[in-house]
């Protein structure tokens, strides 16, 4: 049986802060995922994570950049209820090498039956966008400085949710 919490790392590595969900997830897995979470360095790969989120779990995390208006380094913690995902799905929108939608991979993953109730986004407000497609790899300084902040943000989150399964399957 799979862990019933995935944390998912989302970004490509050659759009500068676009990397941050896959340098969280690295960080993550190699400190040592605590028992009972899977970390998932997906990057761009849609149907990874589409195929994870069809295995029962209690909680996901998913992890990434997000243009949302605020200064660099901003982290944001989002729910994302089953009302945010769309019904109907085209599956030529899935595949981009370049690029990974969660919003569309969420689709799919409805579309096959997964069970989305509880989803959370941890992202962060980039710097860098590589859009002239230079190839530059790495974090900016301010997203760098978010990465061991979003760490703790996740462990939070991941305690959290661990101790209310115990305290449900205790009460039982």
């Amino acid at each position: 049986m799979n862990a019933p919490i995935l944390v998912a790392g989302i970004g490509n590595i050659f759009h500068a802060d676009d990397a941050f969900g896959v340098r969280v997830a690295q960080q993550l897995a190699s400190e040592g995922a605590p028992e009972g979470v899977q970390v998932m360095d997906i990057g761009v790969r849609s149907i990874d994570l589409a195929f994870a989120l069809m295995d029962p779990r209690e909680l996901v995390i998913l992890v990434d950049a997000a243009q949302r208006g605020g200064s660099p380094g901003t982290l944001y913690t989002i729910e994302i209820g089953p009302e945010d995902i769309p019904n109907g799905f085209d599956e030529h929108a899935l595949v981009n090498s370049h690029g990974l939608d969660p919003v569309r991979v969420l689709t799919l993953a409805k579309t096959m039956g997964a069970n989305l109730d509880r989803i959370l986004l941890v992202a962060c407000e980039p710097h860098l966008l590589d859009g002239a497609d230079t190839g530059y790899i790495g974090l900016s300084d301010a997203v760098e400085g978010a990465v061991n902040p979003a760490l703790d943000i996740i462990r939070n989150l991941v305690q959290k949710s661990l101790s209310e399964t115990a305290t449900i399957g205790g009460s039982s």
